[in-house]
């Protein structure tokens, strides 16, 4: 048995807490010491496939756990993620960190408090197209965001805001140069459940950027999109793919401070060509073949051993929290 290896357990291994043990049962640096779940053939199953002790009752989790993935729903996150801060262990709290404003601030709170790493699980942050365009150093100037979803009966305590925007919110702050919501105007509605299924929303910042964000789990079929626009380039993400595309403008296009009103399209031979290989450049954005939640719990093993600041802290969860809850205000302030 390797001492060195981070003793980590999964609380809620539903849907999702599925894929957290199945990943951290062969993750470098880590071993799955324990599962717990309130359904006792879940906790069970899974606790029987990984060799690894179960439980139905979280305070009474065993393997000795360092760090533990809080993976049930968003009304147990507080209970559940301060528990374990307390008893200094460290945590990786599912999205959205908590129900409140108020319970997101004592969590961070506490992990400052006993020096534990506390990091939020916006999954998309890790997604490898994004950090390809990241590493670009863009700076928008006005995003558009596009994230749809088959109804799937699940997270159904949260409406769509919290459920699917919250990760597109997380990306625009990630992205931007840091400044407020200065404005914010939201329309949705309720479809299957008692909370918004679908939503549109337009964010303005106080530096300047604007996003306009769609969310909805009452698709057919799922879709992740992202582009962005900044001063001289535009950029189309596909998160599902992992595909992007960058268009820029091209040499061609200041060379003799060129006048657009003076081009006759109809004198153009091969319009395409003219614009894409002389005005604009195009380039696929190539990213690595990973897998967003490995990738994400391999920083929350690397942050807890090395003490360093995991990439979704959890201010930034707060942050995104915060702006889903201006949003939903405003949704029920235009009720449908």
């Amino acid at each position: 048995m390797d001492r060195d290896k981070l003793r980590v357990s999964v609380v809620g291994v539903g849907h999702l807490g599925k894929a957290h043990a199945r990943i951290l049962s062969d993750l470098p640096g880590a071993r799955l010491v324990s599962v717990a779940d309130v359904k006792a053939d879940t906790a069970r199953e899974q606790g029987e496939k990984y060799g690894v002790p179960w439980t139905t009752d979280f305070h009474e989790i065993p393997g000795e756990p360092e760090a533990v993935c809080v993976v049930v729903p968003t009304k147990a996150h507080f209970l559940v993620a301060s528990w374990f801060l307390e008893r200094g262990v460290h945590v990786l709290v599912e999205k959205p960190m908590a129900g409140t404003l108020e319970e997101a601030d004592r969590l961070i709170e506490l992990a400052r408090e006993r020096g534990l790493t506390l990091q939020v699980g916006h999954v998309e942050r890790f997604n490898p197209i994004l950090a390809a365009v990241r590493d670009m150093g863009i700076r928008p100037r006005y995003m558009e965001a596009q994230r749809v979803a088959p109804f799937t009966f699940r997270s159904v305590d949260v409406g769509v805001v919290q459920d699917l925007m919250i990760h597109d919110l997380d990306i625009i702050f990630s992205l931007t140069g840091g400044g407020d919501v200065v404005d914010v105007e939201a329309f949705g509605g309720s479809v299957f459940t008692d909370k918004e299924d679908l939503a549109t929303a337009r964010l303005i910042f106080s530096s300047g950027e604007v996003a306009h964000l769609t969310a909805s789990r009452v698709a057919l079929h799922p879709d992740r999109k992202f582009r962005l626009f900044a001063e001289d380039s535009y950029v189309s993400m596909d998160f599902g793919k992992k595909y992007g595309i960058l268009i820029k403008k091209g040499p061609g296009w200041d060379r003799g401070k060129l006048d657009l009103s003076k081009i006759d399209p109809s004198r153009i031979g091969d319009l395409w060509k003219f614009v894409y290989e002389g005005l604009l450049t195009v380039k696929e954005i190539k990213a690595k073949d990973a897998e967003p939640l490995k990738e994400e719990l391999l920083d929350f093993v690397r942050c807890v051993k090395t003490g360093d600041e995991p990439l979704v802290t959890g201010a930034q969860g707060r942050r995104a929290l915060k702006v889903a809850f201006e949003i939903e205000k405003a949704l029920r302030a235009r009720p449908w």
